[in-house]
């Protein structure tokens, strides 16, 4: 028993030993930062000569910042938009690639691709894509008789492009992660509805949806706090145009802190988004138990 408990301890030790170097980067790394970010946003820190203590000032200040507020109501209509479709999307694209067919493997490799390529030079291209005069979209609209709008340049045209352009972005990587999950389906589930006369959509509804919840509160999860982060694409796109009707929170944060030099606002804006997250992770928590209670 001796012996057993040297080795436990050893071990233990050796376990300490391998994770203290990820502890000490990540203590450095993101520990201190959000403790001096903290810290910052009751100051008036301006990276050159202020950072005095003016305790929650910046805090009221952004209670009464009129676009602080539009970028929320841009984000969350961005969020309402894009959280729904891309479960949706991604979900459909696994259920099909699912399937035992030729080519099912480049049609996945196809559907994976966009997710590899930069935010900021799939945005680039798009540019060039949506452009009203000579863009891909607009010819291609004008073949069937259709005049294309300004997509980046008009409301609300301009938020439902920044939609597709994400969605075209992230919908491969959530499909990958929705196989994984369909992989892990019993086929003695399918078996059985087979033989108890249950179609297509039955079999899904009642055995594949209910397997799926924890993968689907993981997608919807990194879905909501990727969309109230939103950034690459309003930025290149958009500009936060026209009349900041696609400014985000995250735009806005860079705007006050690297444009405005007010970097304890911009450290008290950082805060705010992170408790609104914090809270819709929290509901979207608390919604998939109670789904899974119902089940």
């Amino acid at each position: 028993m001796a012996s057993v408990s040297k080795l436990s301890r050893h071990q233990s030790r050796m376990g300490y030993l391998f994770i203290t170097p990820t502890i000490f980067l990540f203590v450095i790394f993101t520990i201190i930062p959000v403790i001096m970010a903290l810290y910052l946003s009751f100051t008036n820190y301006d990276i050159v000569s202020k950072n005095d203590f003016i305790g929650i000032d910046n805090y009221k200040r952004l209670a009464d910042d009129p676009i602080f507020w539009t970028t929320l109501k841009n984000v969350l209509f961005y969020s309402v938009l894009y959280i729904p479709l891309n479960i949706i999307i991604s979900l459909s694209m696994a259920v099909l690639f699912m399937r035992k067919r030729i080519g099912v493997k480049l049609f996945r490799t196809a559907g994976y691709l966009p997710t590899l390529t930069s935010g900021v030079a799939a945005a680039t291209v798009w540019i060039w894509l949506l452009n009203p005069e000579y863009g891909l979209v607009n010819e291609l609209l004008s073949k069937i008789g259709i005049t294309g709008p300004s997509w980046l340049a008009e409301m609300p045209y301009a938020m439902l492009s920044i939609v597709f352009v994400t969605l075209w972005q992230s919908v491969g990587a959530n499909m990958i992660i929705y196989l994984a999950g369909l992989n892990g389906v019993p086929d003695h589930l399918y078996e059985s509805a087979k033989l108890d006369g249950a179609n297509a959509w039955q079999s899904f509804r009642y055995m594949t949806w209910p397997v799926l919840r924890p993968t689907t509160f993981f997608v919807s999860t990194m879905s909501i706090i990727g969309a109230l982060q939103l950034f690459d694409q309003a930025f290149v796109l958009t500009k936060g145009g026209p009349a900041n009707s696609t400014k985000t929170t995250v735009y806005y944060i860079y705007q006050q802190g690297f444009g405005q030099l007010q970097m304890g606002y911009a450290d008290a804006m950082a805060f705010a988004l992170s408790l609104i997250i914090l809270v819709f992770s929290l509901l979207n928590m608390k919604l998939n138990k109670e789904d899974e209670s119902i089940i």
